[in-house]
């Protein structure tokens, strides 16, 4: 077992998917008791609802994030293939990451049809599971996806369960995704800047950047800095809720439950971040910059960009061929905290809203995506040919296909997290070489996931949520970023302003629910 865990996380850690590596051959279809039912309450896996005449469908998904360029030419070849197989066609939208979280909650709160959506412990899935926002899958799960029913390890399952009932489809590939940056490792080099280790060493990489590259700005946007804060201090999300303000103060006490603004290491974090913001680490209207940090990165206007490793060996690739004169670094913010955790498998998935005029279909579409050779990669690495073509040996793609510009076609990729599938996934030959090394240092520092499953419901004090986010985001940003004259006087004004809101009422609900699972599960 924990070879084969070895070798599954070695090989697919990166997937834009979360989930944890694991033997499925002993769970094919039998869920624990109260997931989805008992086993013999399943469908016949001979049985094919395809087979069964189907009037013509077509099928409104969503996604989080933006479609790639080529989306469109993508998603008419995909729904060639599904009026085909389904008599069904599937229109995919985006959310765009402009907002995107307001969307999301609109598009399951307003009534729109939607017939299927990207869920996720990072886009509130408990919450939303909760409020009776996705429907219950556990009857239609067996008949109408049977391939991924029997696929899906029985402990994922749970991960997506609530109340006995299913409501999402987890992903279930084995992911390690600590924030980090990804930075100029050649112009540390070039002007003798310390090698990137912790906090300090970082502040000396910015300060050396400012000093010595006129015409370039450190740090572009701000994205960086709270999760900065977060990781440099050990704390632990609940439920994967990264910019909740109520967190696990460590991972070795879990009953040590804080709210973090009214925390020393708050005050101090931002007193230092006021300091860089004078010192020019970034421009004062960093709050209002539209720019993605990854473009600014790229066009050599900054030197830092805050990313996942999944998209860091990207942008190893994408530097060895436009600028082969660069070299980029990489530090995962894991190493502050000298151990790694894997994602929780509904650290992507896909749920049925309430208004899905089509759940069934829908359930077989994303059948066919997860299991299907050819609706895999259609769907992750675009138009064999164009976008992509296979290795001599078959076991990579090579981007673009043989005969395409590399520097107008860069591939396809999109949002597809929600579908993603360890076994039918393949690397791209021009893979950072570096990406084994990294993975192997989250295996050897990896501890478990206590805090991954934990299902928070806000219901009872959602008065008191939605008052906190307001008052959150009137505040967070411009003390993370430096920018209140005063640091002092504005998190008083802060402190004061999240008690009128209900902080106190919202913490201790929290924390009853985390000590509720916590005596379940017996942490101590």
């Amino acid at each position: 077992m924990s070879l084969l865990i070895a070798l599954l996380l070695a090989a697919f850690a990166f997937s834009a998917c979360g989930g944890k590596g694991k033997d499925t051959a002993d769970i094919g279809g039998e869920p624990t008791e109260g997931a989805a039912g008992k086993p013999s309450e399943q469908a016949d896996e001979t049985a094919d609802p395809t087979e069964k005449p189907l009037e013509e469908a077509e099928l409104i998904w969503y996604l989080v994030g933006d479609p790639h360029a080529d989306q469109a030419m993508v998603d008419e070849e995909l729904n060639k293939k599904f009026k085909e197989d389904l008599n069904a066609t599937v229109k995919l939208n985006f959310t765009t990451w402009t907002e995107w979280q307001s969307k999301y909650n609109l598009l399951l709160v307003s009534g729109e049809t939607v017939d299927m959506i990207f869920a996720s412990t990072w886009a509130d899935f408990s919450k939303y599971a909760k409020m009776g926002a996705f429907q219950d899958l556990s009857g239609m799960l067996p008949e109408y996806a049977p391939k991924t029913w029997a696929e899906v390890p029985r402990e994922d399952w749970e991960s997506a369960t609530f109340d006995g009932k299913i409501f999402a489809v987890p992903c279930t590939n084995p992911e390690f995704t600590p924030n980090g940056w990804f930075y100029r490792e050649d112009l540390r080099k070039k002007y003798n800047l310390p090698e990137i280790k912790d906090v300090a060493s970082m502040e000396a990489y910015l300060d050396g950047i400012k000093k010595n590259c006129p015409d370039m700005i450190p740090i572009e946007q701000g994205l960086e800095i709270p999760s900065l804060f977060r990781w440099s201090n050990r704390y632990e999300p609940i439920a994967g809720r990264e910019d909740d303000l109520v967190q696990v103060k460590s991972y070795d006490t879990p009953r040590d439950v804080i709210i973090y603004p009214f925390t020393d290491e708050y005050v101090e974090f931002c007193k230092m971040t006021q300091e860089w913001a004078e010192k020019g680490y970034w421009s004062k209207d960093i709050l209002s910059s539209k720019t993605a940090a990854g473009d600014a990165l790229k066009a050599g206007k900054c030197a830092v960009a805050q990313m996942n490793p999944a998209t860091a060996y990207g942008y190893f690739s994408n530097f060895e061929k436009e600028h082969p004169d660069w070299e980029g670094g990489y530090f995962p913010f894991s190493r502050l905290k000298g151990y790694s955790i894997a994602n929780s498998p509904m650290n992507n998935g896909m749920a049925v809203p309430k208004s899905a005029v089509n759940p069934e279909r829908s359930l077989m579409a994303l059948d066919l995506l997860r299991n299907d050779t050819e609706y895999y990669r259609l769907s992750w690495f675009g138009i064999q040919g164009y976008h992509w073509d296979l290795s001599d040996d078959g076991t990579e793609i090579v981007v673009p296909a043989k005969g395409q510009d590399p520097i107008k076609n860069k591939g396809f990729w999109t949002t597809s997290w929600g579908w993603a599938n360890y076994k039918l996934n393949l690397e791209n030959v021009t893979t950072w070489e570096g990406k084994t090394a990294l993975v192997q240092e989250f295996m050897d520092q990896q501890r478990p996931n206590y805090l991954s499953d934990v299902k928070i419901d806000t219901t009872p004090v959602k008065t008191e949520e939605a008052a906190i986010k307001q008052v959150q985001q009137k505040y967070s940003s411009v003390l993370f970023m430096g920018l209140a004259p005063d640091v002092d006087k504005a998190i008083e004004e802060y402190r004061d302003q999240l008690k009128k809101a209900g902080i106190d009422q919202y913490f201790e609900e929290i924390r009853k629910q985390l000590f509720a699972y916590y005596d379940e599960k017996g942490i101590e």
